[in-house]
């Protein structure tokens, strides 16, 4: 395309922004306005792409991270012909792909969900990371930002984190429209401010009149060639470019424009104009699941193992035997002991060093490129990425998530280290899965289990060492459970899972020695969670103890309350739980001061039977 069909084009992506929300009601049309110039000169001469084949291994990438402008994306979909204009049309209404923010569960053009600003360009850099050291295949990374989301934090994680990976195949093009949703963005239009921020984490940058269509191509093409250092394309943008009132006023964020035929005929009038996307050079596929030779570690019984080391010795041979696996860390691989997996596997290892946010977002762009990730930090420092998480699910993205030291048995380094909210945070996840082992056997097989499934996988692991419980050949489907003791005689169970399984069958040998009974479960699955046995053991034993090193609020206890959701009468139930702020001390004293080791929870079991018997 010449200058003047350049800037026809970009006219065309305004205007049917503006019709999309008009149509819809709602809507970001101003924002889409501000970077139509930028979407068109990148989707008529620089982006790679087939968009009847969106898993070709040579598409460039392309990421919205300002997903509020998501009338813009669907209309350089209809300029490049894979929607129609009465598709279009049907933007934020029910039943509609084309929703308010873009989700890949909706549009296979889509790499990841945006809307929760910030997040574009760390998972930018996750595919960018693929594409580098992984897949290979020359494919570009173009991350369109709006300038208010530069003044989160994650955005300069993933500005440091591809200035050091030397991502050369990642482009980020900043709109910096001076505007955001209830007024001026902190530095406005001052595009130097936000170059010396990108230089300083080593990035390449290019400053450019972000309406003028020319200068946008020669930016573009400098990015392409720029080599060893990512690139920065900081373009000044007016909002509402083009419409007289509209343009660069504030009180206009995420509304229809007022007069939008008016506007519409401002700008030109409606077109129909087609754009032939460059097709994408030939490439292999990305890569291929190996199954080779390879046995997961297995434990004798009695031996003394944490369930850390499990997780690490697991993941490291899991990778032998799996081509697709990776492997994520916050700096913390020693105690994670993902450093296993590092040593046997260092081209699939990824240090993302202590940013938990760029740790996860790494994970999810790599998922995107088919890749399966394990990313392991300490259980606590998760909740620092819980946006990412949360955002991970509305993706539909497939990310497996370990946290370690988790609880109050970690000891000494006191309730900063402590994860006592990551079930609860876990649980609430849309569609995930929440694996608490208790022994060695028990993590090595899942861990080889969450490769193969879907959503978000969190494993729960433990610091210190515990007695191997299970066999070699023992199986732990996910949604089960195991009864370690039961007999017709029991007259309440306890519901334990890691490290309070250990405790539980010390509580139940104490309370045989007075003639009280207990059941002991190890509810490993804490989501799915093993409705029938709990049910049965309730009907079965009358009183259940729950047990947990964890808060009160969202881990096990409410998981095994819910399974009496479904009209079944509750049990008599008892929930010990971590519910004051604990301090410095040793694990055993941890657990004591708590109330969750087996002298507490066979006191609370025999208070419960002793009032069932006065009742």
């Amino acid at each position: 395309m010449n200058t003047g069909e350049l800037t026809d084009l970009g006219q065309q992506l305004r205007v049917d922004s503006v019709r999309a929300a008009a149509a819809a009601g709602s809507g970001h049309p101003t924002s889409s306005m501000s970077a139509a110039d930028l979407m068109a000169v990148l989707l008529a001469h620089h982006l790679r792409y087939d968009f009847d084949r969106p898993a070709h291994p040579g598409n460039d990438r392309f990421v919205l991270s300002k997903g509020h402008a998501s009338p813009l994306l669907y209309s350089a979909y209809k300029a490049a012909g894979a929607i129609d204009d009465e598709e279009l049309l049907t933007f934020r209404k029910l039943g509609s792909r084309l929703e308010g923010h873009p989700t890949p569960q909706r549009l296979p053009w889509v790499e990841t969900a945006t809307g929760s600003l910030g997040q574009g360009l760390p998972v930018g850099v996750g595919i960018a990371l693929a594409g580098k050291r992984l897949d290979r295949t020359g494919y570009r990374v173009w991350v369109l930002c709006g300038d208010s989301e530069l003044a989160e934090g994650s955005v300069w994680e993933a500005a440091e984190h591809a200035g050091y990976e030397h991502l050369d195949n990642l482009t980020v093009i900043v709109d910096v429209n001076r505007l955001g949703q209830r007024g001026p963005t902190r530095h406005g239009h001052d595009l130097d401010a936000y170059a010396r921020r990108f230089q300083a984490f080593d990035w390449h940058t290019v400053e450019v009149d972000g309406h003028d269509v020319d200068a946008i191509d020669r930016a573009y093409g400098e990015a392409a060639s720029t080599k060893g250092q990512p690139t920065a394309i900081l373009a000044r943008t007016l909002k509402g470019r083009g419409v007289e009132g509209v343009q660069d006023r504030e009180g206009l964020h995420g509304k229809p424009l007022p007069e939008a035929e008016d506007a519409i005929a401002e700008l030109g009038g409606p077109r129909d104009l087609r754009v032939r996307v460059q097709e994408p050079p030939a490439a292999r596929m990305l890569h291929s699941v190996q199954t080779g030779d390879f046995e997961l570690p297995t434990w004798d019984k009695g031996e003394e193992v944490a369930t850390r080391n499990a997780f690490g010795q697991a993941l490291a041979a899991l990778g032998t035997g799996r081509g697709d696996i990776v492997a994520l860390d916050g700096e913390v691989g020693d105690s994670t002991r993902a450093e296993f997996f590092a040593k046997e596997h260092p081209d699939r290892y990824f240090e993302c060093y202590i940013a938990e946010q760029q740790l996860v977002a790494s994970a999810v762009g790599l998922a995107a490129r088919g890749w399966v990730p394990y990313a392991a930090t300490f259980a606590a420092f998760l909740t620092r990425a819980y946006d990412f998480i949360r955002m991970a699910s509305v993706s539909g993205s497939g990310i497996n998530l370990v946290g370690s030291h988790a609880g109050v048995a970690i000891g000494q380094d006191g309730p900063s280290q402590m994860g006592l909210e990551d079930l609860a945070m876990m649980r609430a996840v849309h569609g995930s899965t929440v694996l608490y082992p208790c022994d060695a056997n028990q993590t090595a097989r899942l861990v080889g289990a969450m490769a193969g499934l879907e959503g978000i996988r969190y494993l729960r692991t433990s610091r210190g060492e515990s007695p191997v419980i299970y066999g070699p050949d023992e199986d732990f489907p996910v949604g089960g459970s195991k009864v370690l003791r039961s007999s017709d005689r029991d007259r309440l169970t306890f519901v334990a899972a890691g490290v309070t399984v250990h405790e539980a069958l010390a509580a139940a040998d104490a309370l045989e020695q007075e003639g009280i009974r207990a059941r002991v479960i190890d509810l490993y699955s804490v989501k799915p969670v093993d409705r029938a046995t709990l049910c049965r053991a309730a009907e079965e034993t009358g009183c259940l103890v729950t047990v947990e090193d964890h808060h009160p609020e969202g881990g096990i206890g409410d998981a095994v309350l819910d399974a009496f959701t479904d009209g079944r009468p509750v049990p008599r139930l008892v929930r010990l739980a971590v519910r004051s702020m604990p301090g410095s001390a040793s694990p055993a004293e941890q657990l004591h001061a708590s109330g969750i080791d087996a002298e507490s929870i066979a006191a609370a079991g025999q208070l419960l039977v002793e009032e069932a018997v006065v009742r």
